[in-house]
């Protein structure tokens, strides 16, 4: 089975994915392996994790929806303008006007690792209100995707938490990448402890090697340690191990697939591909959980969307289109 192959039922409204929480810029270097202080220029990327995957499932031919809140400044238009312009559904968008967008500084080293400085104190996204939730938007979903950042203060907190609970008592999937960013948070205990607190809400759970080793404070590679995040409910969980390729869990069945060798630049927004990918999947057959044949070959595909996603600055700009991700699958290991 080739997933994606029939691209205009993966854009029916049917198939909806929602994807909730921040949007921002992206400042990353424009020479690789210097300091902040030592850059002499940046590039302005759009990133954000939940606003990378809105992205990348309607690039991959699915259809996709964004909830979240921007500052009534420039780089905020300019960003709900990217999302239309990518395709995504922007009628959950709202714009705050006493604060600003969100901007990241992001330290690219020569392996194209990150590390990352933030300016949001507080910035629009941090305070979307309960009472401004489209509600309706997020009904319509087939999978509502969320991460943690948007649980680290009020009231975005509770429009978070209100989102889920909607999306939940409609029978929606919930999608969970909980994309530990610990300089956000006051502690690394209360990001432990803000990133479990939802756990057991979710229906789909990706992270990576590194976040299991952060959660669990034990070894990512040891199996022992990554069931521990497994609960009665869940139905995939997903471990991501870099270039290294996938490992997953059901209920049923467990394996992993290899990723693939890239030339990468900027690994910035590759767990988003890989997760847009997989959505526009699970939202078009959820019977992906149960068969695993089905679950291996999109697990390839979203092996290859997010090797594509590493070979270029930036997240957004970066993400692979169909065509490009089953040529990768194609070519092999």
């Amino acid at each position: 089975m080739a997933p994606l192959g029939d691209g205009a039922a993966a854009a029916s409204p049917a198939n909806l994915v929602v994807s909730f929480g921040e949007m921002l810029i992206d400042f990353v270097p424009d020479v690789a392996g210097l300091s902040l202080a030592e850059s002499g220029g940046f590039v302005k990327a759009p990133g954000g994790a939940p606003a990378n995957v809105a992205c990348a499932v309607a690039k991959l031919g699915g259809s996709s929806a964004f909830v979240g809140k921007f500052g009534d400044d420039e780089f905020g238009h300019m960003l709900v303008n990217i999302l239309k312009q990518n395709g995504v559904n922007s009628e959950g968008c709202l714009f705050d006007q006493h604060a600003r967008t969100a901007l990241a500084f992001v330290t690219l080293k020569h392996s194209g690792e990150r590390e990352f400085m933030f300016y949001r104190n507080p910035s629009a996204d941090m305070l979307l209100r309960e009472d401004e939730l489209n509600l309706d938007l997020i009904r319509r979903a087939k999978v509502f995707h969320y991460g943690s950042i948007s649980l680290i203060a009020e009231p975005c907190r509770s429009a978070h938490m209100a989102a889920m609970r909607a999306a939940k008592a409609a029978g929606i999937l919930c999608s969970y990448d909980p994309n530990v960013r610990l300089p956000l948070w006051p502690s690394p205990e209360a990001a432990r402890e803000g990133i479990l607190s939802i756990w057991k809400e979710a229906d789909f759970i990706k992270v990576s090697d590194d976040e299991v080793a952060f959660l669990t404070q034990g070894d990512a590679n040891d199996e022992k340690n990554v069931l521990s995040l497994w609960f009665e409910g869940l139905k995939l969980l997903i471990v991501t191990d870099g270039d290294k390729g996938c490992r997953y869990f059901t209920k049923d069945f467990k394996g992993s697939v290899p990723g693939y060798k890239v030339n990468t630049i900027d690994t910035t927004g590759a767990g988003d591909a890989f997760v847009g990918s997989l959505l526009v999947n699970v939202a078009k057959d959820d019977s992906i959980f149960h068969n695993e044949e089905k679950l291996r070959e999109a697990l390839k595909f979203s092996n290859a969307s997010g090797a594509i996603c590493t070979t270029q600055k930036g997240a957004i700009p970066a993400l692979p289109t169909v065509a490009a991700a089953q040529e990768l699958v194609a070519k092999g290991n």
